[in-house]
């Protein structure tokens, strides 16, 4: 698909455009870069790089594309409708909604935040912009359409992102559950556990999602690739037809517990699961931290997750098993008090964007990774599982010389060999095992394995892939469930021949892996 409206083949007066968001982002990096290339040092314009390289850059990019088909008339000429997938965030609408305070403090602004950096293009198009926000919140002309599962974490999700949309006055939104599955097979113990679990998130949905208007859409048998595909995927899969056979399968994964009985034998070192969220990396972590417990060795679980949810996962806490949490809220307030003072000289405009840049996702990564570093360099006597970690590009901008490192030093931070020795340790593969965590299924493969080219960037290479909560290993008979269990073989392929040597399958379980 181009990057122009382009007639579909089959479906009259449909045309579809690609906004490509990592061309996008090389298009906007070289943009905001070029200008600089022979005027400054070598260093300086790969630092510059580094700090456009990661997702606020796709965001923000992403929406600079996405502005101009909103806000621009002459671009969608000729068409009815315009549906976009995917909008941008809260966050970035609010961020991008200060336009009086670009001007000047984007240039000039040297407190360390994540994502003034990628916005450095951009302050020459405000008033674009400022339409754009104008159209999004007009009921007349915008409807936004937020897409969950019937996913208790998911749920949650789906009520954040609302909430910031409507502080920003986007109120006419529309919620879409995706994936509601429904058993066939009555004889399918796996089919009816799935289904009472979906029911029961959905029953518990966050009260703000329940003013919304809703529309359910049932789990498909197959990915709606193409138009016949989504034909399929928007029709009553209540009739299959015929009903698939279970395919042969010869995945069997590596053996997780191969993977903890070396912990064991190790004793010291660090475990991190990563990956998007609603893989189960908390679950993943959470079960290795209670089966080295359980062996006797001593064990820290760390994690950001509410604590509540970790004991839950962890099961009860022993002299062996301390489970430890890094409070976001405490270390985005410790980080942002850091950073506010330090721009004394801001005026009100300047001091506005920057604390809504202080709220942004990135800064909550940025906040916790002093603690994080902390964590790692306890790790030498007792084994230390963390969920979560952070992303390889956090890693790798945080080491850069001439950012992170040379403001720790300059502050004289009492913790600054914590973290000037976190790289070293985390390329140490006899100290640091990382493993991605995700799902058999299109999206989470490729985000694990954009995920994966951060971390090789970082000269971090992880210990394995998790593929959590699949079918392949199960005997299920409800037809759906088959044809599901037959689609992962592709993706299960794809991880095995393209970006792991050694993958764990976990089979989906009614109480999850703990």
């Amino acid at each position: 698909m181009s990057g122009e409206p382009t007639a579909v083949n089959g479906v009259n007066n449909l045309f579809a455009l690609n906004i490509d968001p990592r061309a996008a982002a090389a298009a906007y990096r070289a943009k905001a870069i070029d200008p600089y290339r022979g005027v400054l040092p070598d260093a300086v314009l790969e630092n510059m790089e580094e700090q456009l390289s990661g997702a606020c850059t796709l965001e923000v990019a992403a929406f600079d594309a996405f502005t101009r088909l909103l806000a621009d008339d002459q671009a969608t000429a000729g068409f009815d409708r315009v549906i976009f997938d995917t909008a941008p965030t809260g966050h970035t609408l609010r961020l991008l909604s200060l336009p009086r305070a670009w001007t000047g403090f984007v240039e000039e602004n040297t407190t360390g935040s994540s994502c003034l950096g990628p916005l450095a293009a951009l302050e020459k198009q405000t008033a674009l912009y400022a339409r754009a926000l104008e159209i999004l919140a007009d009921q007349s002309q915008t409807r936004l359409v937020l897409i969950t599962r019937p996913d208790a974490a998911a749920l949650r999700e789906a009520a954040r992102t609302s909430g910031e949309l409507l502080e920003l006055g986007i109120t006419n939104q529309h919620l879409v559950v995706n994936g509601v599955f429904r058993a066939s097979d009555t004889s399918d113990s796996i089919a009816l556990a799935l289904e009472a679990r979906g029911k029961s998130a959905l029953d518990a949905m966050p009260e703000s999602l329940r003013a919304l208007p809703l529309s359910t859409i049932a789990m498909s048998a197959k990915p709606p690739l193409g138009i016949e595909g989504l034909k399929i995927f928007f029709a009553d899969n209540s009739e299959l037809g015929e009903q698939p056979q279970p395919a042969e399968t010869h995945w069997q994964g590596a053996d997780l517990e191969h993977f903890i009985d070396t912990l064991a034998n190790d004793g010291r070192g660090v475990v991190m699961t990563l990956g998007k969220g609603g893989v189960g990396k908390t679950s993943v972590a959470a079960k290795i931290a209670r089966d080295l417990a359980k062996r006797g060795l001593p064990v820290t679980l760390t994690t950001t997750d509410p604590a509540a949810h970790v004991h839950d996962a962890a099961g009860q806490v022993t002299d062996n098993l301390r489970v430890e949490r890094i409070d976001p809220a405490e270390e985005i307030a410790r980080y942002q008090a850091e950073v506010l003072a330090d721009a004394v000289d801001l005026d009100d405009d300047g001091r506005a964007l920057l604390e809504e840049d202080l709220r942004s996702p990135c800064i909550e990564e940025i906040a916790v990774f002093q603690a994080f570093a902390r964590t790692v360099f306890n790790a030498d006597n007792r084994i230390t599982v963390i969920d979560t970690a952070p992303t390889g590009h956090t890693i790798l901008l945080l080491d850069a010389a001439q950012s992170y490192h040379r403001e720790v030093l300059k502050r004289g931070d009492a913790h600054s060999e914590e973290v000037t020795g976190l790289l070293p340790r985390l390329r140490d593969p006899q100290f640091a095992r990382l493993l991605i965590c995700t799902l058999a299924e299109a999206t989470p493969v490729h985000e694990a394995a954009d995920l994966q080219e951060d971390l090789a960037r970082a000269g971090i290479k992880p210990a394995g892939w998790v593929v959590n909560q699949s079918l392949t290993p199960l005997n299920v008979t409800d037809p759906l469930l088959v044809s599901r269990r037959n689609m992962e073989a592709r993706y299960l392929d794809e991880i095995t021949s393209r970006h792991s040597d050694t993958m764990y399958l976990l089979p989906w379980q009614e109480q999850g892996l703990v």
